[in-house]
């Protein structure tokens, strides 16, 4: 069986509420020709006259009266699809947006997100969820509103991509550690002990490689999956961490922090989503509520 033609429903609707071939014609601006030959189709698929000579006009028959009322809805519910999206009214906003962070995001961004969204959509909920991984799968089935990272050769190429900021690795020992005031040169960087940081178990990544290309190595204690744990070791230990300055920075509160002494590429933090939710109005508005937040703690 062929599909129904849907424009047919736009052409009765259009006669149903005219009451004549000639002011549905006008209504719908065609030929009182061509709205003749639609109502002739009409007439073939539903099989009734619709509407009939009276006179010198035409009236409904009962089953055209009885399809007045759902043909009209019909259209109207039709015409409010199509029709462009109602302007954004934040302070009427009822909804939860899940965001998959970083280690360390939540501490250092999270208060003034909730506040700036707070004030603009107090029906608006946050949800942070720990990101343990690159997986976009979350954000395509969405699971997961946004994303932030660093963006690598196993992102997914179909995710929405926007940085938010650079961020440089440092140092972190301890108030009080015993090599606090002799770690401004990479041999002393090396004589202490490390914590390496790695969601994937992978112990040597870009600090290592740059004191291999100094002919060094560190010695590593321990290996963690988050910056987070990284610095509570840190806290508590005379172990040494390395963490990103911006992204742990209220994690880093009342400890030793110093510039590492040789040179280690920076990273850049991205904003990542996917692009179903490009054009929604609620969803671009929080992007530009991150991107601000993270402007402002600059």
């Amino acid at each position: 069986m062929n599909p129904p033609d849907l424009n047919l429903l736009i052409t009765l609707d259009a006669l149903l509420a005219e009451g004549s071939v000639a002011g549905a014609a006008r209504r719908l601006q065609l030929s009182p020709s061509a709205m003749s030959r639609a109502l002739a189709r009409l007439r073939k698929v539903t099989g009734d006259p619709l509407l009939v000579r009276a006179g010198r006009g035409l009236i409904p028959t009962p089953r055209a009266l009885a399809l007045r009322g759902p043909v009209s809805q019909l259209v109207q519910e039709a015409h409010s699809v199509l029709r462009p999206a109602a302007a954004l009214a934040l302070g009427e906003l009822t909804r939860t947006f899940t965001l998959r962070v970083s280690d360390g995001f939540v501490d250092n961004f999270g208060p003034a997100l909730l506040a700036h969204v707070g004030a603009q959509a107090p029906g608006v909920r946050l949800c942070f969820v720990q990101k343990t991984d690159k997986d976009s799968a979350p954000l395509r089935d969405g699971m997961a509103d946004l994303e932030t990272g660093v963006i690598g050769a196993d992102t997914a190429p179909e995710l929405r991509v926007q940085a938010l900021f650079r961020d440089r690795f440092i140092g972190v020992v301890r108030a009080g550690h015993p090599l606090a005031d002799c770690l401004g040169t990479a041999a002393a960087y090396c004589q202490g002990r490390h914590i390496a940081t790695s969601r994937r178990g992978v112990a040597h990544g870009p600090i290592d490689r740059a004191l291999l290309a100094l002919g060094m190595e560190r010695q590593i204690a321990t290996l963690v999956s988050g910056f987070a744990t990284a610095l509570a070791l840190a806290r508590a230990s005379e172990l040494i961490a390395s963490v990103p300055e911006r992204h742990t920075r209220a994690l880093r509160v009342g400890m030793h922090s110093f510039a590492l002494p040789f040179a280690v590429p920076g990273i850049t933090v991205s904003l990542l989503w996917h692009p179903r939710m490009e054009g929604d109005a609620a969803h671009r508005w929080l992007r530009g509520c991150v991107r601000a937040v993270c402007a402002d703690s600059l």
